[in-house]
C-alpha cells in the first residue's frame, strides 16, 4: 500500500484514534470523567449526585475496583472519585494522580452525599447522564456512545454544549472504520513505514507489558496468570495468555497502571497485544516486525468490534483473541492466507462466550479467547479449518466479520438484558 493510498493515513490515524492511555476499567473511568466535568462547570461539591445510564454500562461498573480510590467499588464511587479529585483534561486518565488525603475525602463525600443510580430506557448501549445538584444549582452532563463522546452540558436549565444527534467534534474528527478490511489490513502492515506507528505502539508494548508483569508479581482477583503458568507450565502458549489474564486481573482488581486500550477497552488492548508480545520475544524477532504484527492485530481487533459496538452481551476478549491470533500468525508464518483462516477458526471456536461485566473472571475468559486463537491458527497449520456453513462461518472472512457484528450488536441483544437482570438480582 502506497503512503499516498488514503487508506494508509486513515489506518496510521485509527492506531493514534484508538490506541491511547487508559487507568482502570473506561467505564467507570468514564463516568469519574463526566463527574469530574460536570463538578468543573458547577464550580463547588455537589450535595447530590444522579447517575443515569444504560444497562449495559451499568453492568461493566457494577463489580469492578476502581483505581486510586483504596478499592472502592461501583457507581457512586466512580462519581465520587471524578467529582473529588478528577481533571477532566486528563479524560481517561481523570483520577491518574490522587494523593492519600483525596482518597479519605473521597470516603467522607460517600457517606455524607445523597446517590441516585437509574438504569435508562435508550435505544443506545452506551449512554450516561450525571447530574450534580447544590442548593439551586444543577449540572447535567451527558455522554453518549464513546467513553468521551460528550454530547452536552446543561447548567441551571442553559444548554452550555449541545450536539445533535451524538456527532461531536471529537466523533466527527475520527476515521471512518468502514475502510478497514483484513485483506488491506494486511498490506498496510506489510507495506507501511514503521515509524509512523513507532511511537503509538511503543507505548503500548511499555504499558501493557508493566502491569502484565505487576499483575504477575501482586495478588489480584483470581490470579489466573499465576494458576495457569503453576498448572500448565511455562511455554510459550501458556506464557501468552497467563500474562495477558494477569494484566487483567490487576487492572479489574485496582492497579494504577495505565493501560493503552483497544476499541474504548483495556481488556481489548491487553488480549491483542500481549500475547503477540511475548511470541515476539520468544522467538527474538526484529523490532520492526514485532510492529507489523501488533499493527495488524489492534486494526484486526478495531475491524471485529466496529461491528459489534461498543458494548454487547458477546465478550470483546472474542474478538480481540481472535485479532492476536493475527498477530502471531504473522509472527510465524508471515502468510495472509494463515493469518485470515486463524481469525475465522478464532471466531468458530469461541464466540459464545459472553459479556457479565467488568471483573476478575475477564481474565479466564482473556485466556480462553487465546487459547481458541492459538487452536484456530494450529488447525490450519496442520491443513485444517472451518467451511461456509460449519455456523456462523460464512463464505470469506469479511461476511464472517459482518455476521460476528450482526450477532454482537442485534441478536445478543435480548441475551443481554437477560444478564444485567439476573446480575441486578431483579
Amino acid at each position: 500500500m502506497e503512503r499516498s493510498d488514503k487508506r494508509y493515513q486513515a489506518y496510521v490515524d485509527i492506531l493514534q484514534e484508538e490506541l491511547i492511555p487508559a487507568m482502570g476499567c473506561t467505564e467507570p473511568i468514564a463516568l469519574a470523567y463526566a463527574a469530574a466535568t460536570a463538578r468543573d462547570v458547577l464550580g463547588a461539591l455537589p450535595e447530590r449526585v444522579r447517575i443515569q445510564a444504560s444497562s449495559s454500562f451499568i453492568k461493566n461498573v457494577k463489580s469492578v475496583i476502581v483505581p486510586n480510590t483504596g478499592h472502592l467499588k461501583g457507581m457512586p464511587a466512580a462519581a465520587a472519585a471524578g467529582i473529588v479529585a478528577g481533571v477532566a483534561e486528563r479524560k481517561l486518565e481523570v483520577i491518574s494522580q490522587v494523593t492519600p488525603e483525596q482518597q479519605e475525602q473521597m470516603r467522607t463525600f460517600l457517606e455524607q452525599t445523597e446517590f441516585e443510580l437509574e438504569m435508562l430506557d435508550t435505544d443506545h448501549a452506551f449512554e450516561l447522564l450525571v447530574t450534580l445538584y447544590r442548593g439551586e444549582d444543577s449540572v447535567r452532563v451527558h455522554i453518549l456512545d464513546h467513553h468521551t463522546n460528550l454530547v452536552g452540558i446543561e447548567k441551571n436549565g442553559q444548554v452550555l454544549l449541545e450536539q445533535q444527534n451524538g456527532e461531536t467534534e471529537e466523533q466527527g474528527a475520527a476515521t471512518d472504520h468502514s475502510l478497514l478490511n483484513m485483506e488491506d489490513i494486511y498490506d498496510f502492515i506489510t507495506t507501511m513505514d514503521t515509524k509512523d506507528v513507532q511511537t503509538i505502539l511503543d507505548r503500548q508494548i511499555a504499558y501493557n507489558t508493566a502491569i502484565a508483569d505487576e499483575g504477575l508479581r501482586g495478588d489480584y482477583g483470581a490470579n489466573v496468570g499465576k494458576v495457569l503458568l503453576d498448572a500448565y507450565g511455562s511455554d510459550v502458549k501458556n506464557r501468552a495468555k497467563a500474562r495477558a489474564a494477569a494484566a487483567s486481573d490487576a487492572r479489574m482488581s485496582g492497579c494504577e497502571l495505565p493501560v493503552v486500550i483497544n476499541s474504548g477497552s483495556g481488556n481489548q488492548g491487553i488480549t491483542c497485544s500481549v500475547p503477540v508480545i511475548e511470541y515476539a520475544e520468544e522467538r527474538n524477532v526484529p523490532r520492526d516486525k514485532l510492529y507489523r504484527a501488533l499493527a495488524l492485530s489492534n486494526l484486526t481487533a478495531i475491524h471485529l468490534k466496529t461491528g459489534i459496538g461498543t458494548l454487547s452481551a458477546y465478550c470483546g476478549a472474542v474478538s480481540a483473541g481472535a485479532a492476536a491470533g493475527a498477530g502471531i500468525a504473522y509472527l510465524t508464518e508471515d502468510s495472509f492466507d494463515v493469518v485470515k483462516h486463524t481469525v475465522v477458526n478464532a471466531l468458530a471456536v469461541v464466540s459464545g462466550i459472553l459479556c457479565d461485566g467488568a471483573k476478575p473472571s475477564c481474565a479466564a475468559k482473556i485466556a480462553a479467547a487465546i487459547d481458541g486463537a492459538l487452536l484456530g491458527l494450529d488447525l490450519y497449520r496442520r491443513g485444517q479449518q472451518f467451511y461456509n456453513g460449519d455456523g456462523i462461518v460464512m463464505r470469506n472472512i469479511e461476511e464472517t466479520v459482518r455476521g460476528v457484528g450482526i450477532i454482537g450488536k442485534y441478536g445478543m441483544r435480548s441475551t443481554n438484558e437477560e444478564i444485567i437482570h439476573l446480575m441486578l438480582g431483579d
